[in-house]
């Protein structure tokens, strides 16, 4: 148990179960040694160990991507953690994630569990994670990029969503109008609109209940969006 702490298997509800369960397997079953299963396994409602497990095992996918997994990746998932989550609970993360890397990941069925349980803006989350921790190395590889639109496709994330987070890492000259699901000859007013919408979709307090951990990362998502309208107006020379 003190692998992976009460962090994470005290808060699992739905994800004890179906795709996400079997992937998981004897590491759940050694980790519920020392934890009561009648506590943990809450059904219903997502707890933050819900989110983890889920994002765990698509950061163990997008890394078994292009059939290899090195230690600088390892190291920068952990770094990535620690900022999300702090550095004890990214050690344990991390030694989890050593374990999934093992297993055989069937990528859509976990994608079709996470859709049927976590809402939109969570999901929205977990893809900006997935984004942030294939370009930790400095490039995102044709085959991730390849897995993270099946994935996008899988949890049911509007392309209109999808692009917007993609651009917030894949910079091209329009990233700031796409981020804010926009092209160049958006006016002014629609600019406006586009913001505000935006930034309700991607405020932190969305995520709120998966615990401050998630909420704190999140605001990295919702700064990307005040960024991109603060460039356009720049460039444009609006109020």
């Amino acid at each position: 148990m003190a692998r992976y702490g009460k962090w994470i298997a005290g808060g699992l509800g739905w994800a004890f179960l179906g795709p996400i369960g079997g992937v998981l397997g004897f590491m759940l079953g050694s980790a519920f040694d020392s934890v009561d299963i009648e506590t943990v396994h809450r059904a219903g409602a997502t707890q933050q160990g819900d989110f983890v497990m889920s994002l765990l095992v698509l950061v163990a996918a997008v890394m078994k991507a292009d059939g290899k997994v090195v230690r600088s990746e390892l190291d920068y998932v952990k770094t990535y953690f620690i900022k999300s989550f702090g550095p004890g609970r990214a050690s344990e993360a991390i030694n989890l994630l050593k374990d999934v890397l093992k297993q055989n990941i069937p990528v859509e069925e976990v994608c079709r569990q996470i859709q049927h349980n976590l809402d939109y803006s969570s999901r929205l989350q977990l893809m900006h994670f997935l984004f942030g921790i294939a370009q930790a190395d400095g490039i995102i590889s044709s085959v991730e990029q390849v897995l993270i639109d099946k994935i996008s496709y899988y949890l049911g994330i509007q392309s209109g969503d999808y692009a917007s987070i993609k651009s917030m890492f894949v910079v091209s000259t329009d990233s700031s109008y796409k981020i804010l699901g926009l092209t160049g000859d958006a006016s002014d007013d629609e600019i406006k609109k586009a913001y505000r919408k935006m930034a309700v979709k991607y405020h932190p307090d969305k995520v709120s209940y998966l615990g401050e951990d998630v909420q704190n990362a999140a605001k990295e998502k919702f700064q990307k969006v005040s960024e991109a309208f603060e460039r356009i107006k720049k460039q444009r020379g609006f109020a």
